[in-house]
């Protein structure tokens, strides 16, 4: 007998969507990165909104300066002082997009990533309860970009490519020239197997190509 395929997750209400990420996001075991005590740490924020109906999950394209210019990102940035991971990420999140989210707008965390540059990332899960509009901050964010979450669940993401060294990198084309790798890419495709799809991935073990080391 011919094998059925599995019907794919709706995600056209957020009630629905934040109910089965909470779900997934609390039976899964995140792993925390053994660094010394004065490792680089940072928090960005996996927000998930309402747009044009369907949920997405927002991202963003540095400012074409500073630190990682013009690369795709999620909102976020270091700890500053005694900030935990997830207050950095809400506090980053509102600076960066002008979303006010709180400690129980956070569905999960998933697993931290250890970047070349020698940044402990944690993700943080956030699905505000209240309806969000995104603004960007003109100094640091140069556009927003929503992506539906039904695009992360097709068939071609990921896909792999082997760079001149031979070595196997991730890439998530999300869009028409949006081509996301780690550790952004490697952050959204662990979302994608743990909080929608509810599959144990790691993925502390993805390299990055060296323009995102940077």
């Amino acid at each position: 007998m011919a094998e059925v395929a599995a019907e794919p997750p709706d995600f056209t209400g957020l009630a629905q969507v934040a109910h089965r990420v909470r779900t997934h996001l609390a039976a899964f075991e995140r792993r925390e990165a053994t660094a010394p005590p004065d490792a680089r740490r940072a928090g960005v924020c996996v927000t998930l909104l309402v747009h044009r109906g369907e949920a997405h999950v927002l991202l963003i394209k540095r400012a074409p300066r500073g630190r990682n210019a013009g690369q795709w990102a999620l909102p976020g940035g270091r700890l500053d002082g005694a900030e935990t991971p997830v207050q950095a990420a809400l506090r980053e999140l509102g600076e960066e997009t002008g979303i006010q989210a709180t400690p129980t707008d956070v569905a999960g965390v998933l697993d931290d990533f250890v970047t070349d540059s020698g940044f402990v990332i944690t993700p943080v899960v956030v699905i505000p309860h209240e309806p969000v509009r995104p603004v960007r901050d003109r100094r640091e964010v140069h556009s927003l970009h929503p992506i539906p979450l039904r695009r992360l669940t097709d068939p071609d993401i990921p896909r792999w490519h082997t760079d001149a060294d031979g070595r196997s990198l991730l890439q998530m084309p999300l869009r028409r020239g949006m081509v996301v790798h780690a550790p952004t890419g490697a952050l959204l495709w662990q979302f994608r197997e743990v909080a929608l799809l509810g599959r144990t991935t790691r993925v502390a073990d993805l390299v990055q190509p060296a323009f995102t080391s940077r």
